[in-house]
């Protein structure tokens, strides 16, 4: 079988090459990097390491790349006899690729390829490949569209591992932790019968999709905007700040009271889960930037992100939600010049006051959570000066 994957970086190496793989895939890699895909056609393969004790070695052989700059006909081509499309690039990136997918399903209908495809896009975001459905729909016409309707799935996913930023001699190499989770909509599938081992199909992912991002996520980026404001630069030095672990056991806190809640987990299963969690944060094998970590702090400001959803529901159901306010009263200190969004941030703050920075980026409507933030920021501005 054939997977066609965007993204060669390294949680495209890491995570879904190597689930893939190990179902016996072959992998074409979609990607603008040269040096990444001239290395993956000149050796078909790659080496990936297990951060924990003993350092696991696990080779994946039968891939090649395509550079999308350069042969976008190819990616057309090659989706036309795909069995699978996956994506791990990023939520922003996803509109910039839909194009080359629609070509190929156009393709696929021109060749009169009945075969049903599923396109997953992999990614931190809730509603993922339906998103990305909506962008490639939109390079088909009626007829491609009713076509696509009938052969092509976009079930939304939930994935869930850490790879963090790293860089070795080997441009191919690849270190990521031993735990990972994917989880696909079962019910959104055009093709149920490729059931990969190693991945879990739910009737229903969302709340395995808000259990990920407001728990990893959320918790992750916690770590990373309190040992920020004290001055750490990775998280593993953060999470040695016995300050800095609490602050996300308060916040997961909050999640988990949401959570268990809204989608009834169990709550002693779901307390394990975020003792889980904070274990792989300390894990020593890792080393992890907080600038990787707390980068585009305006999308995470989102409305539907990974702080304002879950501090907007849990005001609606009455339940605390201070930690969590807290946190994104911290995330207006996050200054990293090689960061886009955080540039753009700080120089909203300096042309406009506080409380107006934070309608834009969060969208609220609700003037208490707004002066709530104001708070926040307020607290931890005067505790900087």
């Amino acid at each position: 079988m054939l997977d066609v994957h965007f993204g060669a970086g390294n949680i495209g190496r890491g995570f879904i090459g190597e689930t893939l793989a190990d179902n016996g895939f072959k992998i074409t890699f979609v990607d603008v990097n040269d040096t990444l895909i001239d290395e993956l056609n000149k050796r078909n393969g790659y080496t990936i390491e297990l951060a924990a004790e003993g350092q696991e070695h696990i080779e994946v052989h039968d891939v090649k790349g395509i550079n999308n700059g350069k042969d976008p006909k190819a990616v057309a081509e090659e989706i036309a006899q795909a069995d699978m499309v996956t994506t791990a690039i990023g939520p922003k990136i996803l509109k910039f690729i839909a194009p080359l997918i629609a070509d190929g399903l156009k393709l696929r209908q021109a060749n009169n390829n009945t075969t049903p495809i599923d396109i997953i896009a992999c990614e931190n975001m809730i509603g993922g490949s339906q998103s990305l459905k909506k962008s490639v729909y939109e390079s088909l016409n009626a007829d491609e569209q009713a076509w696509a309707d009938q052969n092509a799935g976009f079930p939304n996913a939930a994935v869930d591992r850490i790879v963090p930023l790293q860089k070795h001699d080997d441009p191919l190499f690849v270190s990521v932790e031993p735990f990972k989770e994917w989880v696909i909509d079962k019910s959104q599938m055009k093709n149920p019968k490729i059931q990969l081992k190693g991945v879990d199909y739910a009737d229903d992912l969302e709340p395995y999709i808000e259990r990920k991002l407001f728990s990893v996520n959320t918790g992750h980026a916690t770590v990373a905007y309190t040992g920020n404001m004290k001055g750490y630069k990775t998280i593993g030095e953060a999470v040695k700040d016995n300050s800095v672990v609490d602050q996300a056991k308060h916040v997961l806190g909050e999640t988990g009271d949401l959570l268990i809640q809204k989608w009834g987990f169990d709550p002693e299963v779901h307390h394990a889960y975020q003792k889980k969690i904070l274990s792989r944060f300390e894990n020593p094998y890792i080393s992890d930037d907080i600038e990787r970590v707390g980068r585009t702090p305006i999308r995470k400001l989102g409305f539907n992100e990974r702080f304002i959803r879950p501090i907007r529901e849990l005001k609606d159901r009455g339940r605390d939600y201070s930690a969590l306010v807290d946190t994104v009263g911290e995330m207006f200190f996050f200054n990293y010049p090689n960061d886009s969004e955080s540039v753009k941030l700080q120089q909203l703050l300096k042309d406009e006051p506080i409380e107006q920075v934070i309608r834009e980026t969060t969208d609220l409507k609700d003037e208490d959570l707004i002066n709530e933030i104001k708070a926040a920021y307020e607290k931890h501005l005067a505790a900087v000066k």
